[in-house]
């Protein structure tokens, strides 16, 4: 009997694609797994975006609104059309603020003028010597006086010899209509008598003794007001004499009827708020009773109290 020729058993070369296959399966289990996971909420997504640019204080530059889901309403509740614009439970009106002042009438400017030229002409001596400066805007002019012209040191009593001034300002402010603020200013020395506790005191009762005389001229009293600043508004320095001399001073503001650019100035003030006084009632304050004369000159007759 023949015998079978045993045959060599040869080693199986391909047992590595077994385990290549089960490689290359987990992997794209893998992959199909993380793409899952990773897979981006847009709208999340958009509002994370939004929120870290307002907080970076960025402009937002979204065309569309995001909206994440749908309104919940309830039962019954019709749902708003998407052109309808909400409409807010109250409104609040605001009053509109011009920005700048209206500018002065025609009339304004021509009266402010006239009252100007008047008052350079009827006073030029004392324009010369820097006793009296006018200032003018369109709506207002101001006539500076320098209270050495009008009082003495620490007393609110007009002297004889400014009633003649005050008589000639009053027939000038005749001619018009126009409202007037009497200011009156001082140095920063200070003064502590019965009748004149500080500055204020004496700044006010020196206003209010022009406001008496002008009255008594004819100056018709409901355009005037009297205000008191003290040594609060210098417009020189305080540490020289002559400093002192330009801050004791008398200001009477003529305003325009339609813009009053006093009140405004006030409204506006950085310091406190102006102390106004009215001393009809107050004897310190009453100026000399003054006769007119043809020759537009003042007889005082007795002192001033």
């Amino acid at each position: 009997m023949a015998r079978r020729k045993k045959h060599e058993e040869h080693e199986n070369h391909e047992r590595w694609l077994v385990s290549y296959a089960d490689f290359i399966t987990l992997l794209f289990a893998f992959f199909v797994v993380m793409y899952s996971i990773s897979a981006v909420n847009e709208g999340k997504y958009r509002v994370l975006s939004e929120t870290l640019r307002a907080v970076f204080s960025e402009p937002v530059r979204s065309e569309n609104p995001i909206q994440i889901g749908e309104i919940s309403r309830g039962e019954g509740q019709e749902s708003p059309s998407p052109g309808d614009p909400l409409e807010p439970e109250y409104q609040i009106e605001l009053p509109e603020v011009p920005d700048r002042p209206p500018p002065a009438s025609i009339e304004d400017i021509k009266t402010i003028n006239d009252l100007s030229q008047q008052f350079t002409t009827a006073l030029s001596d004392l324009i010369a010597s820097e006793d009296v400066i006018i200032k003018q805007g369109d709506d207002w002019l101001e006539l500076e006086i320098k209270s050495r012209v009008l009082f003495e040191s620490g007393e609110a009593r007009l002297e004889r010899a400014a009633v003649p001034i005050i008589g000639e300002i009053a027939d000038i402010l005749q001619t018009s209509a126009n409202p007037i603020q009497v200011e009156g200013f001082t140095d920063n020395n200070p003064i502590n008598t019965p009748r004149f506790p500080s500055n204020w005191e004496l700044s006010a009762a020196r206003a209010a003794s022009v406001v008496h005389l002008l009255d008594r001229y004819g100056v018709q009293p409901e355009r005037m007001s009297a205000a008191g600043f003290g040594e609060h508004r210098p417009v020189a320095d305080n540490s020289t004499e002559e400093g002192r001399q330009k801050n004791r001073r008398v200001v009477l503001v003529v305003l325009g009827r339609d813009v009053s650019r006093r009140s405004l100035e006030l409204f506006n003030a950085a310091g406190p708020a102006d102390t106004a006084t009215d001393s009809s009632n107050d004897p310190a304050t009453q100026s000399a009773p003054a006769e007119r004369t043809g020759n537009n000159s003042v007889n005082t007759d007795e002192a001033t109290p």
